[in-house]
C-alpha cells in the first residue's frame, strides 16, 4: 500500500475568525498555518487566499504572494490552489492562479446546490475548459467530486480525451446538496473509478475523521483542515489547522501507513507525467 498523502486546506473561503481565530487570512498567517501543517505531516497545502479583512479572492498577484511567501520557507511542499473562486466568477477569474508556476490546482467536476438560492456551476463546458488549460499548463487537476455524477462525468470526459490522465480524485462528501459521507457513500465512489487511479477524501464536518479513517484503510488519501471542519471530535475544537494534520497520522499508524513526504506524493500522483 502507498504512503498516505495529507492534504491540508487551511482556511477555505467561507470560514471566518468568529468561528475559529486561526483561519488565516493576512500572509503571514497563511505562512505560518502552512508551516506548521507541514511539520505535522502535510505534503500538500490546499490555498485558498484572502484580502487582509478576511475577503476572498481569486486575484493572481494575491496567490503569488502567499504561494512564493510560503515557498520561502517550505520549498519541496505541494502547493495546490483552488479554482473554485465565487459564485459569479467567470471562467478566467477562477483559472487566475493557474497563470502561476503551481504543480496541481483543484478542478470542480460539476454543479452543486448549497443551499437556499446559492449553485455552486460548472457545467460541462466549464470542465473541459479547465481541464484544457490546466493540461496546456502542466498543471495536475485534482478532480472534485461531490457526487456519483460527478465520477461519472469526469469518466466520459477522459474516454472522450477531454479530461487527460493520471486521474486523481478527491471525494468531497458531507457538502449540503452533494452526497453524505456514509461509509456506503466513500465505497461507492472508491468503487467507481479506474483502478489506476488515485484517491484522496474530504469529509466535512462530523465525516472528516470517520472518512479519513475508511481511506486510510483502503488505500486513499486524506484531505483536512480548517476549511472543511473545525473540531477534533464533538465539542472540542482543533488548535489549528496542525493538531488535525496529527490526528490523521496518528489514525495512519493504527493501519500501518506511514506518511509521505512532498517528493513521495508526487511519485505517488504520478506528477511526472503531467507533460
Amino acid at each position: 500500500m502507498n504512503k498516505l498523502i495529507i492534504t491540508c486546506a487551511i482556511s477555505g473561503a467561507e470560514v471566518t475568525k468568529a468561528q475559529h481565530d486561526k483561519i488565516p487570512y493576512t500572509i503571514e498567517e497563511v505562512v505560518s498555518e502552512s508551516i506548521k501543517a507541514y511539520e505535522a505531516g502535510a505534503s500538500i497545502i490546499h490555498l485558498h487566499v484572502r484580502h487582509d479583512d478576511g475577503t476572498p479572492t481569486q486575484d493572481k498577484m494575491r496567490y503569488q504572494e502567499a504561494i512564493e511567501a510560503i515557498k520561502k520557507h517550505i520549498p519541496n511542499v505541494i502547493i495546490q490552489p483552488s479554482t473554485g473562486g465565487a459564485i459569479g466568477m467567470s471562467r478566467d477569474e477562477r483559472l487566475q492562479p493557474t497563470e502561476l508556476n503551481i504543480e496541481m490546482a483543484t478542478l470542480d467536476c460539476g454543479s452543486v446546490n448549497f443551499g437556499g438560492d446559492d449553485v455552486f456551476i460548472n457545467t460541462e463546458n466549464d470542465v473541459k475548459y479547465f481541464a484544457k488549460v490546466m493540461k496546456e499548463r502542466h498543471i495536475l487537476p485534482e478532480l472534485e467530486c461531490f457526487e456519483k455524477g460527478h465520477v461519472d462525468s469526469v469518466l466520459k470526459l477522459y474516454k472522450k480525451g477531454f479530461i487527460h490522465g493520471p486521474l486523481h480524485f478527491s471525494f468531497v462528501l458531507g457538502v449540503s446538496g452533494g452526497m453524505t459521507g456514509e461509509e456506503r457513500d466513500f465505497m461507492f465512489l472508491k468503487d467507481s473509478i479506474p483502478s489506476d487511479a488515485t484517491f484522496s477524501v474530504a469529509g466535512i464536518g462530523r465525516y472528516e475523521f470517520p472518512l479519513a479513517e475508511l481511506s486510510i484503510k483502503h488505500g486513499g488519501h486524506v484531505r483536512v483542515g480548517l476549511e472543511d471542519n473545525l473540531y477534533l471530535e464533538k465539542g472540542v475544537l482543533a488548535i489549528d489547522n496542525a493538531d488535525l494534520v496529527r490526528k490523521v497520522v496518528e489514525i495512519a499508524k493504527q493501519y500501518g501507513r506511514e506518511v509521505a513526504t512532498p517528493d513521495e506524493a508526487r511519485h505517488i500522483l504520478r506528477m511526472e507525467e503531467v507533460k
